[in-house]
């Protein structure tokens, strides 16, 4: 490893891991090419299989060496229409028609079946119900317990089980079904780093998935309702990671308003020191062709300039063609961004003031020291990893090197913007601080008497207690500074 790759990409490439990119030989191939975390979609597979794929990337990073994570993707509640005679019904813009809550088309009139008591419980008249992604639409006209009337306001060809969604209203639902549960124990089992949970809508559904997930993974909010963005900052607070998943908030959200909140939401999650991931159709037609579109190297780029964590791949490397070329050119793009001129302006027009902390001041401080002194590198050492969380939020110019005995460690902070996660021994003094420092930068690339900043906890050892930093030469000698 050297610095010129730990230096080379700040924002982390998380890639979806399917039928196109699941053996062995595959993984290696997409997390050499770049790849930093590899996400698992529990919504498709069965659990035999996701713990296959799970040991296959474990087996990975031994023979590379080389710390990636495991982002587990939880399926979430699924709002569906049920069962149309003959499978489907045709909705004419304009026509009257009636939703039931019962799983069949009942034989009498033209009725959809939605077996979903929560949609009628919070549902009034001018509510917008969507179906199929958005692509069809109605406006309640009036609602009872359980039967509403409704105008059609979007028409075409409505198919059994297809998806319903309730703009601007919080269902009274859990965000963790039976399945998720049953699926979280495989993951969790397995080791895995992160779990992103679907259709949060309110920071009682981080609390509820805290009480089951514990410390054995971090969570990962996926911020795809509406009525998530009500209680934006509370969420955030309450998980440790986020994803704009743009896909299902775009189908509740009139597609102008995406981008908006886009920006607010990775503004909100940097504020907050929580790693945050930008999702859904960053290079979608690359499923099939071997080049992407200009507009989506522009959205990519959008998602760099405003200092994501991470931007994500989903079919493009799970079903896709082209995996590794996907990749590839998802590193080319974030390469040739933050090589740019004005990258780090863009960056700095927003910037997340530190927390009235020891730890908070010490890692702001460390990173303004590297710049105001052109250090080469910040050595981070730590436990859990907030340390080196609280320094990537600053955005600094100069690479972060974590520096952890713990392997769990190690991998979460793989989606930390601007890390590198590295295994070191643990260091029990100021000395073995110092030599451990010194010698790792000198390994990673940076040239002999180089400044580096070192961040620390004194006592050594003891989570959560950084208050050390201290400017130091890097060195392949054991001897004094």
């Amino acid at each position: 490893m050297t610095l010129s790759s730990i230096k080379a990409r700040n924002c982390k490439i998380v890639a979806t891991v399917g039928p196109s990119s699941n053996s062995p030989s595959r993984l290696a191939l997409l997390a050499k090419t770049g790849v930093n975390v590899f996400r698992i979609n529990f919504s498709h597979g069965e659990a035999d299989k996701h713990r296959e794929v799970i040991r296959a990337i474990r087996q990975m990073e031994d023979l590379l060496g080389q710390r990636v994570g495991i982002l587990a993707d939880m399926q979430g509640p699924k709002i569906r229409v049920g069962k149309l005679k003959g499978e489907e019904m045709k909705l004419g813009w304009g026509e009257a028609i009636d939703l039931v809550c019962q799983e069949e088309q009942p034989s009498a009139g033209k009725a959809i079946p939605i077996p979903h008591p929560e949609i009628f419980e919070v549902s009034e008249p001018g509510d917008q119900l969507l179906f199929d992604d958005g692509r069809l639409a109605c406006e309640l006209t009036s609602v009872s317990r359980d039967r509403a009337e409704a105008r059609v306001t979007m028409a075409g060809t409505l198919k059994d089980r297809k998806g319903v969604n309730v703009p601007d209203k919080r269902l009274r639902i859990s965000a963790i079904t039976e399945k998720d549960r049953a699926d979280m124990k495989v993951a969790l089992e397995e080791g895995v780093d992160y779990i992103a949970l679907s259709f949060v809508q309110h920071p009682d559904d981080v609390a509820e998935a805290r009480e089951l997930i514990g410390d054995k993974a971090r969570i990962l909010v996926k911020i795809e309702k509406p009525s998530a963005l009500e209680y934006l900052s509370e969420i955030l607070g309450a998980a440790d990671a986020a994803m704009v998943a743009r896909g299902d908030l775009g189908v509740e959200l009139p597609p102008e308003q995406v981008p908006v909140h886009q920006r607010r939401i990775v503004r909100e999650a940097r504020r907050l020191g929580r790693p945050v991931v930008v999702a859904t159709q960053m290079l979608e037609s690359m499923i099939e062709s071997s080049t992407p579109t200009r507009a989506e190297a522009s959205d990519v780029a959008t998602a760099v300039y405003q200092g994501a964590d991470a931007v994500m791949l989903s079919a493009e490397s799970a079903v896709g063609r082209h995996p590794q070329t996907v990749v590839a050119i998802m590193d080319r793009i974030i390469r040739a961004i933050e090589g740019a001129p004005d990258y780090y302006d863009a960056l700095s027009q927003y910037r997340a003031e530190p927390e009235e902390t020891t730890a908070d001041a010490i890692c702001h401080a460390a990173a303004d020291i590297a710049e105001t002194l052109d250090c080469k590198a910040i050595m981070a050492f730590t436990t859990t990893g907030s340390t080196v969380k609280r320094i990537s939020r600053a955005r600094p110019r100069a690479p972060i090197i974590m520096l952890t005995e713990k392997v769990e460690t190690a991998r979460r902070g793989a989606l930390y913007w601007g890390v590198s996660p590295v295994i070191a021994e643990e260091i029990g003094s100021h000395e073995s601080m110092m030599e451990t420092a010194k010698r790792f930068a000198v390994e990673l690339g940076v040239e002999e008497n180089e400044r580096i900043v070192i961040t620390a906890g004194v006592p050594f050892g003891r989570p959560g207690k950084t208050n050390l930093v201290q400017v130091t030469r890097a060195s392949s000698q054991d001897e004094e500074d």
